[in-house]
């Protein structure tokens, strides 16, 4: 991981040169290309209130990108809305990561393409809204290279015609986790040590779920899966790696659950010893 990272400076000069590839039209900026990727602004459907869009990037084969939180090794992407016109609030979605190897790590994240849905709220909702981004973000092959992208685009008037990237924006969406209380999760903690538990999720449909647990900066929690779960059920065992110095449990962490019947996310207080 730390090899990966003392390359991004080294390479830093390539990707800031990032150039269109592609003209823009009324509903999508130009794509800002890198080395092993390529991104624009994208507008969703237009409103009277909260108004969507998106960040579409695109992957070379065998590339990878990361979610907000990027697992042993690579960088969160970081978004920055400084500078747009009439913009009160931009609310970023990151779709339900995988987890990808990378090495001898292991990774949270996306290949091939994906879009970050952005809810945009206007300061005055009668007024046109300009969003400027400067996104930047860690893209992984055999190595890792930084990219960037300043992109602007005007969003379309409630009174527009339907934007061709509605559907896409409203896909992922789809593959956002949506905000559960812990007993929703239908989910069972029990202490496993000191500072380890084991979480068995009840048996769901669909496809294989993984679990993805996000402590506060400086804490390392390992999920793992544990098998011996009863028939159906899914079950992970969660290891206390890394706190910062003088600081104890409890601690407040945020879980992602993938597959089943759709991702969800809650938060839950890790307590020595006991579940929640």
């Amino acid at each position: 991981m730390e090899l990966r990272r003392a390359i991004f400076p080294l390479l830093l000069g390539f990707c800031l040169g990032a150039r269109p590839v592609a003209a823009a039209d009324a509903f999508a900026s130009d794509w800002a290309a890198g080395l092993k990727s390529s991104a624009r602004l994208i507008a969703g459907a237009p409103t009277a209130g909260v108004r969507e869009a998106g960040v579409e990037i695109r992957l070379a084969p065998g590339a990878i990108t990361y979610w907000r939180n990027p697992g042993d090794a690579g960088l969160p992407p970081t978004l920055s809305f400084e500078g747009s016109d009439n913009l009160a609030q931009a609310r970023i979605s990151f779709p339900a990561p995988r987890r990808l190897r990378e090495g001898g790590a292991e990774a949270f994240g996306y290949d091939g393409a994906l879009i970050l849905p952005i809810d945009v709220e206007p300061i005055d909702a009668a007024k046109p809204v300009a969003l400027a981004l400067k996104l930047n973000y860690a893209v992984c092959e055999t190595i890792c290279v930084p990219a960037e992208a300043s992109l602007r685009l005007a969003l379309p008037s409630p009174e527009a015609p339907p934007s061709p990237f509605a559907p896409a924006i409203a896909a992922a969406k789809a593959l956002t986790p949506r905000p559960v209380e812990w007993p929703a999760l239908g989910a069972d903690l029990t202490a496993a040590g000191p500072a380890a538990w084991r979480l068995c999720l009840a048996p769901q449909a669909g496809p294989r779920r993984d679990l993805f647990v996000e402590p506060p900066e400086a804490w390392w929690i390992d999920v793992r899966p544990e098998p011996g779960a009863a028939a159906g059920a899914e079950c992970f065992r969660l290891s206390l790696m890394q706190k910062p110095p003088d600081s104890a449990l409890p601690v407040t962490a945020r879980l992602t659950v993938t597959g089943g019947q759709g991702p969800v996310e809650t938060t839950i207080a890790l307590t020595a010893g006991a579940g929640p």
